[in-house]
């Protein structure tokens, strides 16, 4: 059975639900399996997401897949530059 994945703005009001249901007096882990995730996996998103808004968590993502892109280009582009320096000083 395949996991789903959940959008940001799924996670974002799931954990919104579980304080909502925490402060109407139901216990943290009976919250936490009410919208059917794992202690881990509820720990884990309120560290990525805690605090943030919708709008942010769609401008975070952006920004971590343009910085992945970029990574990518600059350690090809070095790549290169070392194949070149090789070939000009005759070490091929």
């Amino acid at each position: 059975m395949p996991r789903k994945i959940y959008k940001p703005e799924e996670i974002i009001a799931k954990l919104h639900q579980v304080e909502v249901l925490t402060s109407q007096g139901k216990s943290a882990i009976n919250a936490i399996r009410s919208i059917r995730v794992t202690d881990a996996t509820y720990c884990r998103r309120c560290q990525e997401y805690a605090g943030l808004k919708v709008d942010q968590v769609k401008r975070l993502k952006e920004l971590e897949a343009e910085n992945a892109r970029l990574r990518r280009a600059v350690s090809g582009l070095t790549l290169e530059k070392l194949v070149l320096k090789e070939v000009a000083s005759g070490k091929f």
